[in-house]
């Protein structure tokens, strides 16, 4: 860690020393420059957040994009595999694992044995095209983002926090204990990035920072953030992947009842019945995530090309912007030395589908874009403060959108699974990392 720390060493203390508290950034932000009056296109934007797959892995070979087909491993040099999406094993995501994989640069560094998996060349995998058709029909119409970098170091809780405020309070980690927020036992911690680079003790896992649902509510601007509901027989099933359950003033106020909405599977039926909120958060159950591991299936491409489909027959459809991406990098082998632009990050690379009438047609981004380019484009189209985290020097995807087009009618993709299937699905799967 002699690089990040260097780097990190007075900024991450003053970050951590602020971030902790829970008040590093306020609502007090200035307006983001370049909001545009072509923005005002759109009145609805939709996050749509899968998980634990890079650029390499998902979309190995697709037109246009920087991918390999082999990779480094300890200085040496591997073919990439064949892998399936609903392959069993999951890989090692955490920050501790992420140090590794990185390797000062190195990006050699991934072999390491997955969880019931022996063979520690699994990381260096990529997934057919044949089991991901939906998502590169939708990534060849319209845009797609070989640049695109999650925001952290590690696994999906400092992850989700970024989508939603910038920022995880320089926590690293996925908790110890569950629920992961502010309804877990004080038991339950989260370790932050000290200014060595190493993990500190942890903290607990309930924050009051500003986010972006803040900066809407203060604009009477709508939002729903869907997510899977709590099962209590599997408390690890999705319930953790609730960003806004380890943020104080959501989880314990009005919002938690009225935008907070599970199952997640609502979306198709609230699209369906004319309701779409002006931003709106989608989170998966674990079987259709994407994510690897026991119980894992092939059922994410589809589960995303439902919602979309749903989107584009609807009244909708003329001022959505639709962005699909993944939440962390899983473990899985990528070889772009990611950006690093603080302490916490950047991550790995993640894929990126933007879709929307006024999205490129056939366009491969090379823009560096990461989770503050989601609060970069909201606060632009929106008109909002800035929150003063990521956001402030994030891009806002204005290379990926032309919104001189005319809107054209949009092309349904085909799927196996219907949304009646995911709506009518009751399945149980293990915990989310």
């Amino acid at each position: 860690m002699v690089l990040r720390a260097a780097f990190g060493s007075i900024v991450c203390l003053c970050a951590f020393i602020l971030g902790c508290g829970g008040s590093s950034s306020s609502n007090t932000g200035t307006p983001p420059p370049g909001h545009t009056p072509e923005s005002a296109k759109i009145q609805h934007v939709v996050i749509i957040l899968q998980e634990n797959r890079t650029v390499d892995n998902l979309f190995n070979g697709f037109p246009g994009a920087e991918t390999v087909t082999s990779g480094m491993s300890n200085g040496q040099s591997v073919p990439l595999q064949p892998v399936t999406l609903e392959q069993g094993s999951a890989l090692d995501n955490s920050h501790a694992g992420w140090v590794k994989d990185w390797n000062q640069g190195a990006m050699d560094g991934f072999a390491h044995p997955a969880t019931g998996y022996p063979n520690p060349s699994l990381a260096y995998g990529y997934v057919p095209q044949s089991e991901t058709a939906p998502y590169w029909t939708l990534a060849k119409a319209y845009t797609f983002g070989d640049h695109m970098f999650q925001p952290n170091s590690g696994p999906s809780f400092p992850s989700h926090q970024y989508l939603i405020a910038g920022q995880s309070a320089n926590a690293d980690e996925n908790p110890i204990g569950t629920p992961w927020g502010c309804d877990a036992p004080q038991s339950v911690v989260v370790s932050v990035l000290g200014s060595s680079g190493a993990n500190l003790p942890g903290i607990y896992p309930c924050f009051s920072y500003t986010t972006i649902a803040d900066n809407l509510d203060a604009k009477h601007i709508s939002w729903r953030y869907y997510e899977p509901a709590e099962d209590s027989k599997n408390p690890n099933n999705g319930f953790d992947f609730s960003a806004f359950e380890a943020n104080k003033q959501i989880r314990n106020g009005s919002d938690w009842s009225k935008d907070v909405i599970s199952p997640e599977t609502k979306i198709l039926t609230d699209i369906k019945n004319g309701s779409l909120a002006q931003v709106t958060w989608v989170v998966p159950s674990f079987p259709y995530a994407d994510h690897p591991g026991t119980g894992a299936t092939a059922e994410g491409p589809d589960w995303v090309a439902d919602i979309v489909n749903a989107i584009g027959a609807s009244q909708f459809w003329n001022s959505t912007a639709i962005f699909v991406t993944w939440d962390d990098y899983g473990g899985w082998y990528d070889h772009v030395v990611p950006p690093q632009v603080d302490p916490m990050g950047l991550g790995f690379r993640v894929p990126l589908i933007i879709v929307s009438p006024y999205a490129k047609h056939g366009y491969v981004s090379k823009t560096t874009h990461s989770f503050g380019s989601f609060l970069r484009y909201i606060e632009g189209v929106f008109d909002l403060p800035g929150l003063g985290t990521r956001d402030t020097s994030a891009d806002d995807f204005s290379d990926c959108f032309d919104y001189t087009q005319t809107p054209q009618p949009y092309t349904q993709i085909p799927t196996k699974f219907s949304p009646a299937f995911f709506i009518h699905l009751n399945r149980p799967g293990p915990g989310n990392e």
